[in-house]
């Protein structure tokens, strides 16, 4: 039952996330009068669809991405368009609403995981609550007479929630003192506790500088579930949306000078797949939404980069030609998508390699 369920799950996900990403295209075309020809989820041999207007919509064989076919989407194409509708072929649209259709696509990505953050964060979702466990001997913890059990509750008169906000004001306070009020069996108590600095690890596994006061979490563990109203949801969806795309651009930068491992920080479709999987399984629909919009953020991140093939490949032609005045030469393109097209076949290989090297330790890397 457990793969049946990965399955329907994984396709629910990336069938979501393609509809939304082609469906940015779509509606910018449509909005800019572009003919469009075919609305795909999937490459491949047509599985079956049905034709509304003047478009084709369907479902094909390889579901590992979609596609919008508009008219002129090149310059020999362009050749091939009926006089009467050369006006709506996207080859004679200006380089601006070009960039605009292309652009839609991640766009819509980025709008899509907003909503459905702002969602999940109206309706509630599990955090860790700020319940100390284990606390080390002789630290600043230990001497302000903080024990195990106890749940901190304020820091500075700032009220803390979750583990995460106590690690913050901690992390943050430069080795102030600070006023802690934390709960033991329902009786209220403060403390005032001074901390230390201490070596750490951030997101990417690189060491780094911080303060803390020598606590951990209780194997007890305890969640608490945030809610916001409608207005906060979307102000942190936005926010939240934007501090994910920070890192994972700071990470792929990261990879790519060589400060962090691809083999350790990279995930590809097996990966993506197995992560789903335990997801729906084990998490229920909040967590499954949340690793949606990340992956959603994740999409339309990749989408964006410089690569021919890629949404971002089309937007650096078009802004070479708007800035030199004139298109870039047709032969240059078509080298440019196959290195393009050749590039991303090999780290295709590379990050399903990585996944199945993942699961299997040692199997495909030898240390």
């Amino acid at each position: 039952m457990s793969i049946v369920i990965s399955i329907l799950s994984i396709t629910i996900l990336l069938g979501v996330l393609i509809f939304v990403h082609e469906l940015g295209h779509f509606l910018a075309a449509k909005y800019f009068k572009v003919k469009v020809l075919r609305f795909s989820l999937g490459f491949g041999p047509r599985l079956f669809g049905k034709t509304w207007g003047e478009t084709e919509y369907r479902l094909s064989l390889v579901p590992l991405g979609g596609y919008v076919n508009l008219l002129g989407m090149s310059e020999e194409e362009e050749k091939e368009v009926p006089e009467e509708d050369k006006p709506r072929s996207f080859h004679r649209q200006s380089v601006l609403r070009r960039i605009a259709i292309v652009a839609a696509g991640p766009l819509f990505n980025f709008f899509w995981a907003i909503v459905v953050l702002a969602f999940v964060y109206m309706y509630g979702y599990p955090a860790l609550a700020a319940k100390i466990g284990k606390v080390v001997e002789e630290s600043p913890a230990f001497k302000a007479g903080l024990m195990e059990n106890d749940v901190i509750t304020n820091i500075n008169g700032q009220n803390v929630k979750t583990w995460d906000d106590m690690t913050k004001y901690i992390g943050g306070s430069g080795g102030s003192v600070l006023r802690v009020e934390f709960k033991r069996d329902d009786v209220r108590y403060f403390a005032m506790v001074t901390p230390v600095p201490d070596k750490g690890q951030n997101l990417f596994g690189e060491e780094i500088d911080r303060y803390v006061i020598g606590v951990g979490i209780s194997e007890n563990f305890e969640e608490v579930i945030l809610r916001f109203n409608p207005f906060m949801a979307l102000w942190k969806a936005t926010k939240d949306t934007a501090y994910f795309s920070k890192m994972t651009v700071v990470g792929l930068g990261k990879m790519i000078v060589g400060k962090i491992s691809p083999r350790q920080n990279l995930s590809g479709p097996i990966s993506i797949f197995q992560m789903t999987g335990q997801v729906a399984n084990k998490g229920g629909v909040i967590p499954f939404l949340l690793l949606m919009a990340v992956i959603s953020i994740s999409l339309a991140i990749i989408n964006l980069f410089p690569i021919p093939v890629l949404d971002g490949g089309h937007l650096l032609f078009f802004f070479i030609e708007l800035c030199k005045g004139s298109p870039v030469p047709v032969k240059f393109q078509e080298y440019a998508y196959k290195a393009g097209l050749a590039l991303l076949i090999l780290l295709m290989v590379f990050v399903c390699w990585n996944d199945i090297d993942r699961i299997f330790p040692g199997f495909l890397f030898k240390e």
